[in-house]
């Protein structure tokens, strides 16, 4: 086989983790073999094969081209001095409010499902996408509590957790039609509301209070 140019690489490339989320969004990943993503992409399976070496390496990049769509997507819509707006940025990717966010949501639980039964793939790809998105939420709350925007008495990794739950069960409840988008979202800053409830108070009063959070199933 002729090796490509870069630019050809990247971009065949590109097609193929494309048919590998098309597949994962409308099927399962279940459905996703070689032959069944070459014939969605429109390439032969050899051409799938030269570029991934096994169905596992193909499904592995798949989630980490799925994670960087969304990444660029926050980048690219980051307000400036994050605070509140930026951890909200974050969580609303998660909230299938559109069509894009939909399809990515659709993506993100075809591995979920898959990495209940498959190891591998739950601890070096979908869990490690969650621990980092966890990290990266404790950190702008950090830097909100730095800021006294967050009460100091706050947990904030406890925070982080518990938010990026919230907004994964909301979006479960979005996709099964439990609620709309929109009350998914009022649920959102309902909860960001309360976290970030300091900024209003006195440094004083900031320094006593506790960060109450309010139980999900009450918000129903």
């Amino acid at each position: 086989m002729t090796v490509p140019k870069l630019s050809d690489h990247d971009e065949r490339r590109g097609q193929i983790l494309a048919a590998l989320l098309r597949i994962a969004a409308s099927r399962g990943l279940h459905a996703a073999s070689m032959r069944t993503v070459a014939a969605e992409a429109g390439v032969s399976v050899s051409t799938v094969q030269y570029y991934f070496h096994s169905k596992e390496q193909l499904l592995f990049a798949g989630l980490r081209h799925q994670a960087e769509m969304v990444g660029r997507r926050v980048a690219g819509s980051m307000p400036t001095g994050a605070g509140r707006d930026g951890v909200r940025a974050w969580l609303v990717q998660i909230i299938p409010v559109d069509v894009e966010q939909r399809a990515a949501y659709t993506v993100f639980a075809a591995y979920h499902a898959l990495a209940l039964t498959d190891p591998a793939l739950a601890e070096l790809s979908y869990s490690r996408y969650s621990r980092d998105l966890e990290a990266l939420l404790g950190d702008l709350l950090r830097a909100a509590q730095r800021a006294g925007e967050v009460s100091d008495e706050c947990d904030v990794e406890a925070e982080a957790v518990n938010l990026l739950a919230l907004a994964t069960g909301l979006a479960d409840g979005v996709m099964a039609a439990m609620r709309t988008p929109e009350a998914a979202l009022a649920l959102l800053d309902y909860q960001l509301d309360r976290l970030f409830a300091g900024a209003q108070r006195p440094a004083s009063a900031r320094s006593t209070e506790r960060c109450d959070t309010p139980e999900v199933a009450s918000m129903s």
